[in-house]
Protein backbone atom coordinates (compact mmCIF):
# COMPACT_ATOMS: atom_id res chain seq x y z
CA UNK A 1 0.00 0.00 0.00
CA UNK A 2 1.58 3.41 -0.75
CA UNK A 3 0.48 6.32 1.33
CA UNK A 4 0.62 10.38 0.52
CA UNK A 5 2.66 11.80 3.48
CA UNK A 6 2.42 15.35 2.60
CA UNK A 7 1.00 17.34 5.06
CA UNK A 8 -1.00 14.48 6.81
CA UNK A 9 -3.16 13.57 4.05
CA UNK A 10 -4.66 10.00 4.51
CA UNK A 11 -4.36 9.02 1.24
CA UNK A 12 -3.34 5.81 0.61
CA UNK A 13 -3.88 3.45 -2.49
CA UNK A 14 -2.19 0.29 -4.44
CA UNK A 15 -0.90 1.60 -6.87
CA UNK A 16 2.97 4.10 -6.95
CA UNK A 17 1.62 5.78 -10.02
CA UNK A 18 -1.56 6.75 -9.13
CA UNK A 19 -0.01 8.16 -6.05
CA UNK A 20 2.43 10.00 -7.45
CA UNK A 21 -0.68 11.41 -10.29
CA UNK A 22 -2.49 12.16 -6.35
CA UNK A 23 0.32 14.25 -4.96
CA UNK A 24 0.91 16.38 -8.22
CA UNK A 25 -3.23 17.12 -8.59
CA UNK A 26 -4.21 17.22 -4.99
CA UNK A 27 -1.57 19.10 -3.16
CA UNK A 28 -0.43 22.73 -3.73
CA UNK A 29 2.83 22.70 -5.24
CA UNK A 30 6.26 23.07 -3.83
CA UNK A 31 8.88 25.62 -4.30
CA UNK A 32 12.18 24.66 -3.66
CA UNK A 33 14.11 26.43 -1.03
CA UNK A 34 17.55 26.33 -3.21
CA UNK A 35 16.49 27.39 -6.39
CA UNK A 36 12.82 28.92 -6.24
CA UNK A 37 11.90 26.33 -8.98
CA UNK A 38 8.23 25.46 -8.69
CA UNK A 39 7.15 21.33 -9.08
CA UNK A 40 4.61 19.15 -7.70
CA UNK A 41 4.89 17.90 -3.87
CA UNK A 42 6.09 14.72 -3.03
CA UNK A 43 8.25 12.43 -4.90
CA UNK A 44 8.63 15.09 -7.75
CA UNK A 45 10.09 17.70 -5.06
CA UNK A 46 12.16 15.24 -3.51
CA UNK A 47 13.49 13.57 -7.01
CA UNK A 48 14.00 17.44 -7.65
CA UNK A 49 15.83 18.58 -4.53
CA UNK A 50 18.38 15.11 -5.00
CA UNK A 51 19.10 15.30 -8.86
CA UNK A 52 19.27 19.16 -8.83
CA UNK A 53 20.96 19.96 -6.20
CA UNK A 54 24.15 18.69 -3.66
CA UNK A 55 23.21 16.99 -0.53
CA UNK A 56 25.31 20.26 1.50
CA UNK A 57 22.36 22.36 0.00
CA UNK A 58 19.60 20.59 0.77
CA UNK A 59 20.86 20.33 4.27
CA UNK A 60 21.31 23.85 4.22
CA UNK A 61 17.70 25.11 2.54
CA UNK A 62 15.45 22.78 4.21
CA UNK A 63 17.75 22.56 7.73
CA UNK A 64 17.60 19.05 7.47
CA UNK A 65 19.74 16.25 8.98
CA UNK A 66 21.49 13.69 7.55
CA UNK A 67 18.91 11.36 7.98
CA UNK A 68 16.43 13.07 6.62
CA UNK A 69 18.52 12.70 3.51
CA UNK A 70 18.32 9.01 3.64
CA UNK A 71 14.76 8.95 4.38
CA UNK A 72 14.02 10.77 1.20
CA UNK A 73 16.83 8.85 -1.12
CA UNK A 74 15.00 5.36 0.03
CA UNK A 75 11.53 6.90 -1.09
CA UNK A 76 12.93 7.73 -4.37
CA UNK A 77 14.66 4.70 -4.66
CA UNK A 78 11.15 2.55 -3.99
CA UNK A 79 8.92 4.85 -5.95
CA UNK A 80 11.45 4.54 -8.95
CA UNK A 81 11.52 0.19 -8.54
CA UNK A 82 7.67 0.51 -8.70
CA UNK A 83 6.18 2.95 -10.64
CA UNK A 84 6.66 3.86 -14.22
CA UNK A 85 7.74 7.76 -13.89
CA UNK A 86 7.48 8.32 -17.30
CA UNK A 87 4.29 6.48 -17.85
CA UNK A 88 3.15 9.07 -14.50
CA UNK A 89 4.46 12.50 -16.38
CA UNK A 90 2.21 11.23 -19.80
CA UNK A 91 -0.35 11.28 -17.31
CA UNK A 92 0.13 14.46 -16.08
CA UNK A 93 0.54 16.12 -19.27
CA UNK A 94 -2.77 14.83 -20.44
CA UNK A 95 -4.38 15.99 -17.51
CA UNK A 96 -2.98 19.58 -17.89
CA UNK A 97 -4.26 19.53 -21.98
CA UNK A 98 -7.62 18.12 -21.10
CA UNK A 99 -8.06 21.17 -18.36
CA UNK A 100 -7.16 23.44 -21.04
CA UNK A 101 -9.19 22.42 -23.65
CA UNK A 102 -12.23 22.50 -20.89
CA UNK A 103 -12.25 26.13 -20.27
Amino acid sequence: MWECAIGGCEYAIDNAEDLLVHQANAHERHRCAVCGTTMPDGYFAIRHAFSEHSRAEYLRSYEAETDDIRLRETSIKEVEAEADIEAVVRRLSGDRQEAATEV
